[in-house]
């Protein structure tokens, strides 16, 4: 039997302890990990540091160096988002609806734990902790197969995080951090249909396409963010500056960031000179249209793979469009199905907006920056599910189980002529 085989069968094993935790018990051992990590704090940033090196000798650099890095303040917010996650209501055995049929038989949909969840991702260590807390939460074992580049990081907090569930009398296998990084070794776990219940990536379009292409268990991608602001006619100018510079420049390595401004030309004359040289004061790299370069000399020209490209930095696609149906338009060919946004006075064109399009969240007047499990109420998240099947968007904790019937009866039996 290989290793990842048996490390999954272990893990199996130990999700079915975890699924018989009442909602105290998941809570304390929440509260816990969050202290254990806080206690573990130097021996992280030690590991995290060791990371940061070598990912700058590999010339990792700006955002993407960003997203590696930890400190005391990142930590206690990664030990914080746990707790968050502990004061959440427990969807386990959550009764969904219930109803008596006309044949006295009792129906009740309620939620129980998938089981075992792989979780694959680059780059950013809190995700060991906040895949862990929403996996446990929900009653489910979780496989964490992070990146090379934060293999020390990744490391140290699943070690403090293990701590607590040793300490709780909990196999510590309920949270497996693969150390093999070797791709054959993460195409075998993706196929161990038998044990595995569902797998997320959460990295680049690379890394979920290659998942994809490979997992014989159930996948829900996180795909990109090429994120929209449609600012509309009947816009107020100032909340859809405030909405822009928020969007895109106050974390652009996320993938909750604007990607791509689209503007109504009736008042593009008005607020695209405004809008460029604030983005610009923020650093901002602007690629447009004709119409656009027009209003803005300084812009460089935008070729059409710019407007299907996640730039996860401080570059910025911008477009001059006629109406509302060009905006969707637009985004129906180029987006990725993530966060789209308008900024409008006009509760006709938001309503429009708003059905016209299937994206997982959709925000009227609001900052694609709240696309984010944490601001909609989940606690720490797991993803933004960009695939239609049992969770779209944010997912939180209650994503993490499924739907089951309760049937209650009396002795009914579908064919009473059957009986002897």
């Amino acid at each position: 039997m290989s290793s990842i085989r048996q490390q999954a069968l272990d893990c199996r094993d130990a999700a079915q302890v975890i699924a018989t935790l009442g909602s105290e018990a998941k809570r304390a051992l929440l509260r816990d990990m969050a202290a254990a990590l806080e206690a573990q704090c130097a021996a992280v940033l030690v590991a995290n540091a060791r990371d940061m090196r070598q990912a700058a000798m590999n010339g990792v650099q700006g955002v993407m160096l960003d997203r590696l890095r930890l400190d005391e303040t990142r930590v206690t917010g990664v030990a914080n988002a746990l707790r968050e996650v502990a004061e959440l209501p427990d969807p386990v055995g959550v009764v969904t609806r219930r109803e008596t049929r006309p044949n006295g038989l009792s129906i009740e949909r309620v939620r129980i734990p998938l089981g075992v969840i792989v979780m694959i991702y680059e780059a950013r260590p809190n995700v060991t902790a906040d895949a862990a807390a929403l996996c446990l939460m929900a009653g489910n074992g979780v496989i964490l197969r992070g990146g090379t580049e934060a293999i020390h990081s990744n490391t140290a907090i699943a070690g403090a995080l293990r701590s607590a569930l040793e300490a709780h009398g909990i196999p510590a296998a309920a949270l497996t951090l693969v150390e093999d990084l070797r791709r054959e070794t993460m195409i075998e776990l993706l196929q161990l249909s038998d044990i595995v219940d569902l797998a997320i990536p959460r990295g680049g379009e690379g890394l979920i396409r290659f998942v994809a292409e490979h997992a014989r268990v159930p996948v829900i991608k996180h795909y990109k963010g090429v994120c929209h602001l449609y600012v509309d006619r009947a816009a107020d100018p100032a909340l859809a500056l405030d909405l822009l510079i928020d969007g895109k420049t106050t974390r652009p390595g996320v993938c909750n960031a604007l990607e791509t401004l689209l503007v109504h030309r009736d008042i593009a004359a008005a607020f695209l000179p405004a809008a460029a040289a604030s983005l610009q004061q923020h650093g901002v790299q602007l690629r447009g249209c004709e119409r656009s370069r027009a209003l803005v000399p300084s812009m460089s020209a935008a070729s059409e793979d710019d407007y299907a490209a996640e730039f996860l930095d401080l570059i910025l696609a911008v477009r001059v469009i006629d109406d509302l149906d060009a905006a969707i338009e637009h985004i129906r060919r180029h987006g990725s199905d993530h966060t789209e946004v308008i900024a409008t006075r006009d509760e006709g064109a938001a309503q429009r907006f708003v059905q016209a399009l299937r994206c997982a969240v959709v925000m009227v007047n609001a900052s694609s920056r709240f696309s984010d499990g944490g601001e909609l109420g989940l606690g720490a998240e797991i993803g933004i599910s960009t695939t239609r099947l049992h969770a779209y968007g944010p997912m939180g904790a209650e994503s993490l189980t499924v739907e089951r019937f309760v049937v209650r009866g009396e002795g009914q039996v579908r064919h009473p002529q059957s009986r002897t």
